[in-house]
């Protein structure tokens, strides 16, 4: 394990499920991924499938998170979910800052802050989502970016939040384009997050997990997962698949 950091690999759902083929993957899942240390293994639902994923994977070693999360913990905001109410799923993790949730919903980089002060404040492990678009990285900005949005997170809760936390770099442009960062550009993105760290607390820096997530496959998980900074991924479509997101744990498992 790489500087006694944690791994892990978290499949992010998206909008995507059933009842039924919910209950078909999660069962190959528990079938197939057992617990090994220092390495976790999560999925991220959409809201409605919490409690399917309480009742069916306790137990089991897997362990499982929302896919986002209010910045309120109460009060009367129509349509939001809160912390406490991901918290009384049993989930581990709030994703926070993904992309989609950026681009689509004009999620700025306070908002994310405050959701990911509202997952740590409730317990919850907050999985923090930052990444630049094409345009950004072909115009050398990738580290202004991803440095700005990670910023903005620290100037509010303080390095030491950090301890509790992980971080995800996900390109927007590797994410379901099935272009994917080859393994030194991620390393390099990666390398300069942890390195950012560092200069405010070089030990948590050191113990911070860093995840890369953009069209991770079976076939590339293992040369991504090997790069000195990068210590698991947040996968997406190939999390839908069992046999491919068990193949990218195991992956995982054979560099832990």
């Amino acid at each position: 394990m790489k500087a006694g950091r944690a791994r892990l690999v978290a499949g992010n759902w998206k909008m995507h499920g059933s009842l039924a083929a919910n209950q078909r993957l999660l069962v190959a899942l528990k079938g197939s991924l057992k617990p090994v240390s220092g390495l976790d293994y999560a999925i991220c639902a959409p809201f409605p499938y919490l409690a399917q994923l309480s009742d069916t994977l306790a137990g089991s070693g897997i362990v499982w998170g929302a896919q986002t999360i209010s910045e309120h913990d109460v009060g009367a905001y129509t349509g939001e979910v809160s912390g406490p109410m991901i918290r009384e799923f049993g989930c581990r993790y709030a994703i926070v800052g993904h992309s989609e949730r950026r681009q689509l919903y004009g999620e700025g980089d306070a908002a994310v802050a405050a959701k990911f002060m509202a997952a740590q404040r409730n317990g919850l492990t907050p999985i923090l989502c930052v990444g630049e678009t094409l345009e950004q990285r072909e115009r050398g900005d990738t580290e202004a970016v991803v440095g700005r949005q990670l910023d903005a997170v620290l100037n509010l809760a303080g390095v030491a939040a950090l301890r509790s936390a992980v971080l995800a770099y996900e390109p927007v442009w590797a994410i379901g384009t099935g272009k994917t960062a080859s393994a030194a550009q991620a390393q390099a993105v990666h390398q300069f997050l942890r390195e950012r760290v560092a200069k405010q607390d070089g030990e948590i820096a050191a113990g911070l997990t860093l995840l890369y997530g953009g069209s991770v496959k079976p076939g590339n998980a293992v040369e991504l997962f090997a790069q000195p900074d990068v210590d698991g991924g947040l996968i997406g479509g190939a999390a839908l698949v069992a046999e491919d997101f068990v193949a990218i744990c195991k992956a995982a498992e054979s560099l832990a």
